[in-house]
């Protein structure tokens, strides 16, 4: 992988992650490294997602991968910030 896939999938992390963010329920009280890292995840199973299935590579913009990796960023948002804001608490 080379510096400029790097940093683009941090910038698309950080996209999704923001995306993710605005779309799950309630307060996310998570640091943004955590949101990127989220973001960043969701983009890659996203992807695997839409490979498998079989509509990764259409003609023109993938709004269906793009859907799916949104859905999962919202989804891994949700879970970090309810695993996240549990730490430290004893029960």
């Amino acid at each position: 992988m080379t510096v400029t896939g790097i940093i683009t999938a941090i910038v698309v992390g950080l996209i999704l992650g923001v995306l993710g963010r605005f779309f799950a329920p309630g307060k996310q009280s998570i640091p943004i490294w955590l949101t990127i890292v989220v973001g960043i995840i969701a983009a890659f199973v996203g992807t695997a997602i839409a490979r498998g299935l079989g509509y990764a590579d259409t003609k023109g913009f993938d709004w269906l991968e793009l859907i799916t990796q949104i859905v999962l960023a919202g989804i891994g948002v949700t879970l970090a910030a309810n695993l996240y804001g549990r730490r430290g608490v004893t029960r």
